[in-house]
Order: structure tokens, then C-alpha cells, then sequence
């Protein structure tokens, strides 16, 4: 009997480094599971990817719910279907997440991106969510709401995934936010042993937004060191939290190349890898071996600085306050795609509920 293990599967067994699927779909998450993923991740634009790819899988229940809720809005049909899809997916991690009492085996549901200037609603939104599913992260973004919305969500004891994040700072912001919380939960003499938060840095949206700069900007530099920037700054949180001894963990999110996965090997963290990324991984030749410590070229990391105010706000430490996190480039970018992913789930439910009768 062979005793081959793809890439994905070795790392997760034989280092600290776990991988999660990028995805709801239950073909893509049965095929991380087999591969050793313990956990997954969703949000609107891989929910409205999932429907394209299997939408004959969801139409006789889409067109159900709308039956079973006739004052159903299509906000509200879109709603009710992201919780079924995320009741399917959360079944398969529930293995891991008993295993594990809770540590592994989640799956993240993504609180409206439109309610990123709005921490109460957040906060309502992650508690309904524990009323979907036992094995969960809510997915909160990193605006200077979402800060406030991560430190209640934890105190409340609902274990967080902060995204929309790319930069030193914010992952400092969440860390701090998330022991708040779990400082607060435990002077009341709540356990906090089984929570599982994360702290997300969608590394390859680093990397893309300073190819955007240099465009706009016509800055010249070596293209190879923009493909490192997101990778710098996870090396540099990463060794920040271990300092700081955060309970939340990192997870690398967003990949554009294999450096998003290789160069984070070995440590306590997290990969959420999407499918296509993960069956390339589990065919390649790169080699399973921890490089987490290996620090980035300092001549990329210094080029980065000099060449880029971004990447110094991205890098740094204190490169932006919590008031500047709503401003910051890939920031707004990344709200705006998940907030049209949303609309086009919502367009998606209004073609059901209110066919176009010109067609």
C-alpha cells in the first residue's frame, strides 16, 4: 500500500501549520478534507462562484425558500441561502472540530461587508450566525468598526476571523482586540479555552495592490520583489504575535503564487487555500520544509519601503492608526469587490423571485 501524502496533507501532519479549504462547495471542501484541511472559509464572491459552478445543485432550494418565505426579501432569500450552504459545508469539518474540542474543524461565515462602518450590526449578524452552525468564525473586516465589532463578538464568546486585512497594523489591532475581548469574557468567569480566533492577512491582495501603485505611480522596481510583499508583512506580524503571545491565530489568505503557501510552512498558523491553488500545491515539487523563520531578503523588504509609502504602512508596525484603516488601498478595493458579490447574489435571487419578462 502506498504511503504517498500530497504536499498539503504532509504539511498538515507533520508541522504546526494548518490548511483550510477557500470554499464552501462541498466537491472542493470534500477534496481539502481528504488532503488533511480542517477548516474553510466563505464569503459573497465564493458563494456567488459557488452557484455558477453547481447552481443546479441550488436552484429547486432557492426556488424553495422563496415558496416556504413569501415576504421574503431577495436580501433575505440570499441570507437564508448562504446559511444553508454553510450548514452543508460545516457538517463535513464536524470530525475535526469534536477532535479537537473546538479548535479545528470551523467554518467561517462573513458578516455583510456593508455593515463594515457599523459594529453593532456586525455583532448581530456573528449572533445569529451561532444559531447556524456550532463549528464557527465569524468573519469580520478590519475597518476601524470591525476593531470594534471583533473585541464584542469575542467577549460575547463567538470566535472571530478578521479580514479585510493586509497590513501589520491591523493584524496588531486585531490581536489586541480579540485579548480585550477574551480578557473581559474570562474577569466574568467564562471558559475560553475552546475558542479559535483568527486573524487573517489576505497576503496576495498586499502584493496586488502595490503592483496597482507602481501603475498608477510609474514606480520601477525588480517585479519579482512585488510578489514578496505580502509575504514580508505575514513574516513580520507572525513574529510580532509570537512576541506578544496573541491567542488569535494568522492565516494567510488570497494566493497568487506558491510563496503564499511555501513561505509559511512551519509555523502556528493558518492557510486557506482555494481549490485550484491547493491542486497545484499537491502537484508540484516544492518541498514540505519549515521556511516560517526564514526571514524575506532584506534588500526586497528595504527596496519595498524606500520605493513604496504603501508597503510602509503595510510593514511597519504603526504604519497606520485604526482611524486610517478604512482609507488604506486594498482596503477599499476589497470592500467594494465583496460588496458587489453580495449585489450579484442578490441579482442572482431576483432573477428567481422576479424573472425579466423582456426575455
Amino acid at each position: 500500500m502506498s504511503t504517498y501524502k500530497s504536499p498539503l496533507h504532509e504539511m498538515s501532519e507533520t508541522t504546526p501549520t494548518d490548511y483550510w479549504n477557500d470554499s464552501c462547495a462541498i466537491d472542493e471542501l470534500s477534496y481539502g478534507v481528504e488532503h488533511g484541511a480542517v477548516g474553510a472559509t466563505t464569503n459573497p464572491v465564493i458563494v456567488v462562484d459557488v452557484l455558477k459552478k453547481a447552481y443546479q445543485d441550488w436552484d429547486g432550494r432557492i426556488k424553495a425558500i422563496i415558496r416556504e418565505h413569501p415576504t421574503a426579501t431577495e436580501d433575505d432569500v440570499a441570507w437564508r441561502l448562504i446559511d444553508e450552504m454553510a450548514t452543508k459545508a460545516a457538517k463535513l469539518l464536524m470530525p475535526a472540530f469534536e477532535a479537537t474540542k473546538g479548535k479545528k474543524g470551523r467554518l467561517s461565515m462573513q458578516t455583510s461587508a456593508k455593515f463594515y462602518r457599523n459594529a453593532q450590526a456586525m455583532v448581530d449578524q456573528a449572533l445569529h450566525f451561532t444559531t447556524v452552525i456550532p463549528n464557527l468564525n465569524v468573519k469580520m473586516p478590519v475597518t476601524a468598526a470591525g476593531v470594534e465589532g471583533i473585541e464584542e463578538a469575542t467577549y460575547r464568546g463567538i470566535s472571530v476571523n478578521a479580514t479585510v486585512s493586509f497590513t501589520v497594523s491591523q493584524a496588531l489591532a486585531v490581536g489586541e482586540a480579540v485579548e480585550r475581548g477574551l480578557k473581559r469574557r474570562e474577569a466574568e468567569g467564562h471558559d475560553v479555552s475552546t475558542m479559535a480566533p483568527v486573524s487573517t492577512l489576505m497576503v496576495g491582495r498586499t502584493d496586488d495592490w502595490l503592483k496597482v501603485v507602481a501603475n498608477k505611480r510609474d514606480i520601477i522596481v525588480d517585479p519579482g520583489y512585488l510578489d514578496w510583499a505580502g509575504v514580508a508583512v505575514m513574516k513580520h506580524a507572525y513574529r510580532l504575535y509570537q512576541e506578544r503571545g496573541y491567542r488569535a491565530r494568522l492565516l494567510a489568505a488570497a494566493y497568487r503564487n506558491h510563496y503564499h503557501w511555501s513561505e509559511f510552512i512551519g509555523g502556528d498558523v493558518i492557510t486557506t487555500i482555494p481549490y485550484q491553488w491547493a491542486k497545484r500545491f499537491n502537484g508540484c515539487d516544492v518541498t514540505v520544509v519549515d521556511r516560517m523563520d526564514v526571514p524575506v531578503d532584506a534588500k526586497i523588504v528595504d527596496t519595498l519601503r524606500d520605493k513604496f509609502e504603501d508597503f510602509r504602512k503595510a510593514y511597519d508596525e504603526d504604519g497606520m492608526t485604526v482611524a486610517e484603516f478604512d482609507e488604506y488601498g486594498a482596503t477599499k478595493r476589497t470592500l467594494r469587490q465583496f460588496i458587489g458579490g453580495y449585489a450579484e447574489l442578490c441579482q442572482m435571487m431576483r432573477d428567481v423571485m422576479l424573472p425579466n419578462p423582456d426575455k
